[in-house]
């Protein structure tokens, strides 16, 4: 089964169930930390490293229908249903397992993503990954330095570092980087299942992203009826880490609600 870190909710709120957060392609349990703990006010949450990611199992695949069936088998031991959070590739999943499972679903979140096939691909930043000279690399700010030469964005250095192991002699990434290069067509893609999930669903995007375009909105509302839709000013694709106090506030209102 998949990894996971459980937050003890502060105060249960009996009428809420438990809260499934769900991490995108290149993350971790761990990115999601300080957000879990604040969403563990009157609820239980958990986080999951996803397959191939973090310190869950290796796999050959990295296909929705396997990611979902992985989403299934964790909220069936833990209790269903749940309440569940997915941003990108973890979005995708989790909209897949609410149109195949959606009794395992009391309300969705999806995060800055659509049940569309995208023509962008992620491999540039594998190949990132695997340039990034692993020799005598002790501390996390000699490896942003080292990884700069490759990738601009200091944030986006700082999210793919968390999945670099230090402690590890030499250091090794927490990513099956050969399978996740492998699946990328399947992971940028969608499985195109039919079905609809009639629970209320939020997505929830950056203003500044364009994952989520207004010309996908009649698939969303075809397979997900109970759509809303709401924007984070100032965010992007990564809108939990730009604006994670908004996020969270979002999230709060939406699911309470």
């Amino acid at each position: 089964m998949l990894a996971i870190t459980t937050y003890p909710a502060t105060t249960i709120d009996p009428k809420l169930p438990d809260l499934l957060i769900v991490h995108g392609l290149f993350g971790s349990a761990r990115n999601w930390g300080v957000i879990a703990r604040h969403l563990a006010d009157v609820r239980t949450v958990h986080v999951v490293d996803m397959r191939n990611h973090g310190s869950s199992p290796r796999a050959e695949t990295q296909s929705y229908p396997d990611m979902a069936g992985d989403l299934a088998e964790v909220i069936t031991s833990l209790g269903a249903p749940m309440d569940v959070l997915g941003h990108s590739m973890g979005g995708k999943a989790a909209m897949h397992l609410a149109l195949t499972r959606p009794e395992l679903i009391r309300k969705l979140v999806v995060a800055d993503i659509a049940p569309v096939a995208y023509s962008h691909d992620q491999s540039q930043y594998i190949a990132a990954m695997r340039a990034l000279d692993l020799t005598g690399l002790s501390s996390r700010s000699e490896a942003d330095r080292r990884l700069s030469a490759t990738v601009d964005d200091p944030a986006l250095r700082a999210f793919f570092l968390q999945s670099l192991d230090l402690k590890a002699q030499p250091p090794v990434w927490r990513l099956n980087l050969d399978v996740l290069e492998g699946q990328m067509p399947l992971i940028v893609g969608w499985s195109g299942i039919d079905g609809q999930f009639g629970r209320h669903t939020l997505f929830l995007t950056g203003a500044l992203s364009h994952y989520v375009k207004p010309e996908y909105r009649e698939t969303i509302r075809n397979l997900f009826p109970k759509s809303h839709f709401a924007k984070l000013p100032g965010a992007g694709h990564w809108l939990h880490a730009e604006r994670p106090r908004e996020f969270e506030q979002a999230v709060q209102v939406f699911l309470k609600a």
